[in-house]
Order: C-alpha cells, then structure tokens, then sequence
C-alpha cells in the first residue's frame, strides 16, 4: 500500500483532544475502540497515567522578557521545532484506510518525530517514502520488537536501515501482553485486510515441549523474550541509536546507561501490560535523577494537553511521545486529524511556557511546577 493519504474534514465541535477521543468512539467500531483505547486488567494504570499529570500544578510568572521564544531542541543528533513525537501504534489501518501514511505526512508536515510500530499495518519502507520527503521533518525512529527467530530480526533491521530511519526504539516491558479484559470481553480480532504487514515471512516459533504441569508462559513463551545479552546483539548488528521504550526503574535506566543505549523513554505501555503499576508521570522524576542527564529521556502515557507535554519537561523529560490522541485524530480526519492533535498540543505548550515565564525549553526547570511547600 502507498497511496497518498486523502485529507479529510474535521468535525466542527472537535476542538480539544478531548473532543477527539469522544468524537473517535463514534467513528471506531467496538473492536477497533476495544483495542486503541483499552488498557490491562481493571485500567487502574490507564486511568493513573491521566490522573498524575492533572495532579501537578504549574507555577504562573510574569514581566519576564519572552519575546523571540521558540520549542526548538536537538535530539539524538537531529533538530526539531518541538519536543512531541508521535508513538509506535500498531495496526493503524483499523483507525483510518490511509494508516500509518496519513499519520506521517501528518507528523512531517508539523515537524514532529514518529516512531512507527514493528506491527505496522502498511510497510516500514512505504512510511519512511512518505515521511523523509517532508523537508519540515522530525526524526524517523522504528519500533522494534525481538523476534524469535534472530535472522529474521536482523533482516527487519536492515530493512529499517535501508529506508532511512534513523534509531530503532527497542520496546522491553512486554516479553508479554497485559490481560486486557477489555479485548476478551469484545473477542478482539484483527479486520480481514488488517495485518502486521512487516512480520510478513516471520517462520513459527518452535512449539514448546511442555509437561502437563507446566507454564505455557514461563515454559514457552518467555523462551523468547529478550534479554540484556539481546541488546548486545542487536548493538553487534547495527550502527543505529537504540532508545530503549519502557523503562520505569531507576535500576533499568543505569543498566541501559551501561549497554550504550542513546536514549531511554520512560513508559507502562499506556497501562496495556501490567496493571497497578505507577504512572509514567509519577516515575519520571525518579528516572531523571538516575540518569543525571547522561541520556536524553523521553515519556509517554496519558499526555493530552500542552501543560502536559511543559510538565513532563520540568520533570526532566527531553521529549515526550503520544500515542491514543492521534489515532484519535486519525479516525476522526485521517492525516488533517493526526495534524490536528498536533498542532493542538504545540500551541498549548507555547501559551504554557508564555505564562509560566520560559522563552525556551532551556528555560523549563523543576520550578516552573508549583509547590505547596515554598522551601
């Protein structure tokens, strides 16, 4: 597939990203709804991850000299006109016929980064086509889950190589899926033409050879789970920037800093595997601290506004990703959609860092966040 991707029309009462995820449950079917926006178990995580950014205050300052201000930064060598990139979602052609096209153009256009999914619905090497011919461009990163079959993972890398991507994003909080209810109660299936089209080939695992008492878990499936020996593998095979996604202790974060990754994003998967673990926004901090500024760090989960988006920054965020609200936006208008949800959460971080008193993200620091506590 690489057709151009159709713009549509935004609904005139979508206004907010709030007003697309409400707008989107009434596009999407409830297979579709079940998938995009549903999380592990009882979603405690789900809902924490939103809830953590709205219990932070933002400190107000004024009379400061702004004028000339800009959300200009470099990450992992590359320049971008503001810190948002667009998460990896997989399966994006559930949301809109134009999948993950439409999400591209939409992301180069508004000079955001993406990272697209290794269980992309349309190929790696189409998306790359349609995004690096944007001059206005952010990074383009892959997503990239291990595969049982090792060969096979390194030809999808040097796939990803050839495209032009320019970092692989190696996801590590789920050697396993979260139990998510949500997808069982709708009996969750992909669509006919829906498919992981750059897993195409991949040979079956070998079946595992359990005893009566054994865990298909534990005893099959986690056979093939990565490791930290993997990631010294996979730096054996390529000369790209590996940012590992999901790290939420302290303990992973200096471990990564030791196996030579470029970057790390902080991330519970959107509350998808494991249920009742903290929220993103909650961690951050702690993984900043770790860190020391060794890394650029990155974060995701529950991000909807642009105070957000300033917030993750004074908690030591280089950049953050979202997910959710721009298949959202893609549902609701295809790339005009996903443009949307950008351009949204891009004003918003201006008018924030203006009344907060920054010109610049260099400007973002812990104090832009109030306190109850003046000492």
């Amino acid at each position: 597939m690489s057709r151009v991707p159709v713009l549509a029309t935004l609904p005139p009462e979508v206004v907010t990203l709030g007003d697309h995820t409400k707008h989107a449950r009434t596009v999407l079917d409830a297979n579709a709804w079940a998938y995009f926006s549903g999380g592990a178990g009882d979603e405690i995580t789900l809902r924490a991850n939103r809830a953590a950014w709205d219990g932070l205050a933002l400190q107000p300052r004024v009379l400061r000299p702004l004028a000339g201000g800009h959300t200009r930064l470099r990450l992992l060598g590359r320049s971008m006109e503001h810190p948002i990139l667009l998460a990896p979602v997989a399966y994006q052609r559930m949301a809109h016929p134009d999948g993950e096209l439409a999400s591209a153009l939409a992301a180069a256009t508004l000079g955001a980064g993406m990272v697209v999914s290794t269980q992309a619905s349309v190929s790696l090497e189409a998306v790359a086509d349609t995004f690096l011919s944007e001059s206005a461009r952010g990074p383009l990163w892959f997503q990239l889950y291990m595969q049982h079959d090792r060969g096979f993972t390194r030809a999808l890398v040097e796939r990803a190589e050839r495209a032009g991507y320019e970092a692989l994003v190696l996801t590590v909080d789920a050697p396993t899926h979260g139990a998510r209810d949500r997808e069982r109660r709708e009996n969750f299936r992909l669509p006919m033409d829906v498919h992981a089209v750059n897993l195409a080939g991949l040979p079956p695992a070998p079946p595992p050879r359990l005893n009566t008492q054994d865990s298909a878990l534990f005893q099959g499936l986690l056979h093939h789970a990565p490791i930290w020996d993997d990631l010294t593998w996979l730096h054996g095979i390529t000369q790209l920037p590996i940012v590992l996604k999901g790290i939420m202790h302290p303990d992973d974060a200096r471990q990564a800093v030791q196996h030579g990754v470029a970057a790390v994003v902080v991330s519970n998967h959107g509350g998808r595997t494991l249920d009742t673990s903290p929220a993103s926004a909650a961690v951050l901090p702690r993984i900043a601290e770790a860190l020391q500024g060794v890394l650029p760090l990155l974060v995701d989960g529950g991000i909807q506004r642009g105070t957000d988006v300033l917030k993750a920054l004074a908690l030591g965020a280089s950049a953050v990703q979202v997910g959710r609200p721009y298949i959202y936006g893609l549902a609701n208008a295809g790339a005009l959609g996903v443009a949307h949800v950008l351009k949204l959460l891009r004003d918003e971080l201006e008018i924030a860092m203006a009344l907060c008193g920054c010109a610049t993200l260099a400007d973002i620091g812990h104090d832009v966040l109030w306190s109850a506590d003046p000492h």
